[in-house]
């Protein structure tokens, strides 16, 4: 079983070094699908895909996915595990009109993304 909480060292997908991380390989599929209930008594708007950014977001997209109406005028929903820097979300979306929704977010987040659990800014 893989850890949720690592103390290492590593670099964040940005390229910021990191003394700490989360891991959420070692979240199971069951605990997946409760977050995404979680996620789904905060949002309100419908959404007519969710898209997981690779890696990381792809097992929360396979848990939100039965929640997509498959309507193609609902906006897309965008999903990740870690928010560290939105620098994924920025690749991956864009200036794209899209939902976003992190589980994790090191800090505050930015640009529309929303997330379940926040650790405080650390200014």
């Amino acid at each position: 079983m893989t850890d949720l909480f690592q103390k290492l060292d590593f670099i964040s997908h940005a390229g910021i070094p990191m003394t700490y991380k989360i891991e959420c390989d070692g979240i199971n599929e069951t605990e997946w699908e409760a977050l995404a209930t979680m996620i789904m008594a905060y949002q309100k708007e419908p959404f007519g895909k969710v898209l997981g950014i690779p890696r990381g977001g792809v097992p929360l997209q396979k848990a939100l996915e039965p929640y997509a109406t498959g309507k193609d005028t609902d906006p897309l929903l965008v999903v990740d595990d870690v928010y560290s820097t939105g620098t994924s979300f920025m690749e991956f979306c864009g200036d794209d009109e899209c939902l976003k929704w992190v589980v994790f977010a090191r800090v505050p987040t930015k640009g529309g993304v929303k997330a379940l659990f926040t650790m405080p800014d650390n200014d």
